[in-house]
C-alpha cells in the first residue's frame, strides 16, 4: 500500500520530522495537534476551552486536507496535562463533534510541547 502525507496551510506547520497526516488506503492517521495559531505559530491565549477549540480547528483542517472530516473520525486520543480539565474539554469536544461519537482515549501526561494543556490526534476514514 502507498503511504501519502498531507499538509494543510490552515493548521500549524510541523516543526519536526513528521507529517500532519498520513493516509494509507482509506485510513487517515493524524499527528497530534496543539493549540497553535496557524499564522503566528503561537499558543492561543486563554484556558483549556480556548486551547481545545484551537486544537480541534487545527485537527479539522488536517483531516480536510486529507479528504476527511470529523464525521469520519473513528478514534481520537486526547492528552491532558491535568485531568481536572476533562469536563471543560468534553464540553468543547461535544460541540465540535455533534452527534458523532468516535472511540476515544484520554491520557494525563506530565508535559506537552510549548507548555500547552491539550493535544489531540485522530484516526479517520476518507
Amino acid at each position: 500500500m502507498t503511504l501519502t502525507a498531507s499538509h494543510s496551510p490552515h493548521a500549524p506547520k510541523v516543526y519536526g520530522p513528521y507529517s500532519q497526516a498520513v493516509t494509507v488506503g482509506d485510513l487517515v492517521y493524524t499527528s497530534g495537534q496543539l493549540p497553535l495559531d496557524p499564522q503566528s505559530m503561537e499558543v492561543v491565549a486563554g484556558g483549556i476551552r480556548e486551547q481545545a477549540r484551537q486544537v480541534l480547528a487545527n485537527l479539522r483542517a488536517v483531516l480536510q486536507a486529507a479528504g476527511s472530516d470529523f464525521d469520519r473520525v473513528v478514534k481520537t486520543t486526547l492528552y491532558l496535562v491535568d485531568l481536572a480539565d476533562f469536563d471543560a474539554l468534553n464540553e468543547v469536544y461535544a460541540q465540535e463533534f455533534g452527534d458523532h461519537r468516535p472511540a476515544r482515549s484520554t491520557v494525563e501526561v506530565s508535559r506537552l510541547p510549548r507548555g500547552v494543556r491539550v493535544e489531540i490526534d485522530a484516526v479517520a476514514t476518507r
